[in-house]
């Protein structure tokens, strides 16, 4: 079974920062990480922050300058650190992927269960 586990949120003050792991587990050869979502109470999830095909990166206007995302596909590992925490940037956070299984098979758009960030004022 593949999944996709997120690690390293928590509660944490205003200006202060947390760096989020996302590590895919079971039968699987290599990820190709997509990005980190968000979903806060109440409103849609949303593209906190993506890797581009061309292996850049791209980020909401929100977070630029604060937040960097960062892989390792062989480690099939994914992170973000995020810097200058403001409590608009509260929400559920979920990294999300395709999965190479042992089998030779793509999974496309693989998520994780998120994990949640507090950021208090």
């Amino acid at each position: 079974q593949v999944q996709l586990v997120e690690s390293g949120g928590g509660l944490v003050q205003a200006g202060g920062s947390l760096r989020l792991s996302c590590v895919a587990s079971g039968s699987i050869l290599r990820i190709n990480a997509r990005g980190w979502y968000r979903q806060a109470p109440g409103k849609q999830r949303e593209l906190v922050a993506a890797f581009t095909s061309g292996g850049s990166t791209n980020y909401a206007d929100s977070v630029k300058g604060r937040f960097t995302i960062s892989r390792d596909n062989a480690k099939n590992t994914v992170w973000m650190q995020m810097n200058s925490l403001k409590p608009e940037d509260t929400a559920v956070y979920y990294c999300n992927a395709d999965v190479l299984s042992v089998g030779m098979r793509w999974l496309y758009d693989v998520w994780g269960q998120g994990t949640q960030v507090t950021v208090s004022s």
